[in-house]
This record gives structure tokens, C-alpha cells and sequence, in this order.
């Protein structure tokens, strides 16, 4: 693969994804049983996102073959997208995922990633207005939107670990959501977060993390503080210029990919490319270049393997897009 999106890639992307978005087992459900009637399969509780081994990652699979669709609109694989979609992104399937957030003990459910990956999704559905899948997604979106305004200022301080919990990737793609209150919240949280953030140690990654928890805060931080970034960064990560941390800069190792926890890390470096790629045009010429070679180097270690094992292949691709788009 190169280390740009091109046509083949995002069709085998699109191939992938549309081989586990309606696969049902082996599936992790979030689910907390209230009773026995509790018990039931991944597709009577979530009539559309019941694939990809998990809520969230069938909610960014259907996103990546919205993306795809978007892209490459003459690919034959997006006219199966198109016909997926039709049938999947409806008000009445939508209105059974919603009913799902009305269940007992449901406050927490994927939160904060699945929230932000929801928002995500509605946001590329509504850039098909050819379409009626915004529509039909929206109500789904607002409700999280919702439920970020109300857990945001109850939440003092930011988890920075590099899972699902993290809170900085999940501002950043909720940041989408229009609504100008929830903007202002993001952007309140995020300056009183990380605004005073300086010399980052970047101890990281741990050993299931698929998401690196400093670059993920600059890159929130980049899309908050615009053209105050590059000097916000400068004190960050003040020794970038001479190699540290070197966390950063080397790509993780995966000693087995067929652990659900450890592939996590084919994740840390593709996540890592993206947000590279993603800040780089926003730092001086020497570190930019810096971040951009870093990025490669990331990419290499990883993108060759999105596909091969299932623990990898029902989400990696996602986060390889991510990677491979920012780079033009």
C-alpha cells in the first residue's frame, strides 16, 4: 500500500469493513442486565450497529464506507455502500438504537468513543445529501451530543489513558457536531485540560493502548487554539528537535496480533500517523518535517496489517483512512 488514499486502498478498506459491519459473532457487547429478559444477542439490542465485534467499531465501520463513498464515488464497491446504507440508516433502526440509551444503567454506555464515533458518523452521512441518511442518524447523534453536554462539566479531570476512554480523541471528532454550545464546552474543557500542559513526558504507549494520549491532546489542542498552536506545541513538546521524546518518534512494537488487547497497538501507530500528519502543517518548517517523516515510519510498521486477523481487521482500516487521507 502506499502512503496516500488511493482508489485500491479505500476499495479494500471498503471491502474489509463491509465483510464485519453485519458479522454478529464474535461480538463484546456493553451491556448491563437489569434482569433475565436482559439477555439477548448483539442484533435484537442494536438493530444496526450489531457487527464488527463491537458497538463502536461497527458504528466507524459504517463511517468509513460513508467515507469511501464520498471519495471514490465511481468505485463499484460504493454502489454496494449506497445499497447497505439504504437499508441500514433508517428512522425505524434508528429508533431502535435510541431506545437502547433509555435502558437501566445505560448513562455510561460507550462513553465517551462510541458517543464521539456516533457524531462522527452523522456528520460524514450528512456530506451525501443525495441521501437520507443524515436524517435518519441525527436523532441518534443529538442524543450523544446531549449527553456530552451533560457529563462535560461534571467531568473535573481528563482521562488521558490511550483507550477507548480517552478524552481528547473523543472532543475532537465531537467537535463536528454544529450546535455552537457544545463547541464552546469543548473548547472551555480543552484550554482548562491542557492549556498549561508543558514538557510532556510521553510515557506511553501502554500495553493496550491504540491511541497515544499526547498526540491526541495536540491535536485537539490544534483544532481549539488554531493559529495560537504552533506556540502552545513549542512548550509541549519543547525537545522535538532533538529526538525526545522518543516515545513518539519510534513506532510501537506488536508481539501478537491475534490478541485482541495487543493488536491495540497497530492502532497506537496508525492513530499516531494521523495525528502527526494532522499537526504537521501547523509547526515550523524543521518540525513539521520531523513530524511528517515520523508519521511514515508509523505508517510502515502497520498498515500492512489491517487485514489478517480479526481482532485487527474489524477496525483498524478506520484508523489507517484516518492516516492515509491526512497525508493528501
Amino acid at each position: 500500500m502506499t502512503q496516500t488514499l488511493s482508489p485500491e486502498t479505500a476499495a479494500h478498506f471498503a471491502e474489509l469493513a463491509l465483510g464485519h459491519v453485519r458479522r454478529e459473532y464474535p461480538h463484546k457487547l456493553d451491556h448491563v442486565m437489569d434482569g433475565p429478559e436482559d439477555v439477548q444477542s448483539p442484533a435484537r439490542l442494536h438493530p444496526i450497529f450489531y457487527g464488527s465485534f463491537d458497538w463502536h467499531s461497527c458504528v466507524h465501520g459504517y463511517w468509513l464506507l460513508l467515507r469511501v463513498r464520498r471519495l471514490f464515488p465511481d468505485l463499484e464497491v460504493s454502489r454496494r455502500v449506497e445499497v447497505l446504507a439504504d437499508e441500514m440508516l433508517t428512522r425505524a433502526k434508528v429508533a431502535g438504537e435510541l431506545a437502547y440509551l433509555d435502558r437501566a444503567y445505560s448513562g455510561g454506555f460507550e462513553r465517551p468513543y462510541g458517543w464521539a464515533w456516533a457524531i462522527a458518523l452523522w456528520a460524514e452521512a450528512a456530506r451525501h445529501p443525495d441521501r437520507g441518511w443524515a436524517e435518519a442518524l441525527q436523532p441518534l447523534a443529538a442524543a450523544f451530543a446531549e449527553r456530552f453536554l451533560q457529563f462535560l462539566p461534571r467531568l473535573t479531570y481528563p482521562i488521558r489513558v490511550g483507550t477507548h476512554f480517552n478524552s481528547a480523541f473523543a472532543l475532537t471528532l465531537a467537535l463536528e457536531w454544529p450546535d455552537e454550545s457544545l463547541r464552546l464546552l469543548i473548547e472551555e474543557k480543552a484550554r482548562g485540560w491542557f492549556g498549561q500542559d508543558r514538557d510532556c513526558q510521553a510515557w506511553e504507549p501502554g500495553g493496550d493502548e491504540f491511541l497515544s494520549s499526547a498526540l491526541s491532546e495536540a491535536l485537539l489542542m490544534k483544532r481549539v487554539l488554531g493559529a495560537d498552536f504552533a506556540r502552545w506545541f513549542a512548550t509541549f513538546l519543547p525537545r522535538l528537535a532533538e529526538g525526545e521524546p522518543q516515545s513518539l518518534l519510534q513506532p510501537v512494537f506488536v508481539s501478537d496480533r491475534s490478541d485482541g488487547k495487543i493488536a491495540h497497538l497497530d492502532g497506537c501507530n496508525l492513530s499516531r500517523a494521523w495525528s502527526w500528519r494532522e499537526i504537521a502543517d501547523a509547526l515550523p518548517d524543521d518540525r513539521a518535517a520531523i513530524a511528517r517523516a515520523t508519521a511514515d515510519r508509523h505508517l510502515q510498521a502497520s498498515l500492512p496489517h489491517v487485514a489478517g486477523d480479526y481482532m485487527g481487521e474489524h477496525w483498524l482500516a478506520t484508523f489507517a483512512m484516518l492516516a492515509l487521507e491526512a497525508g493528501g
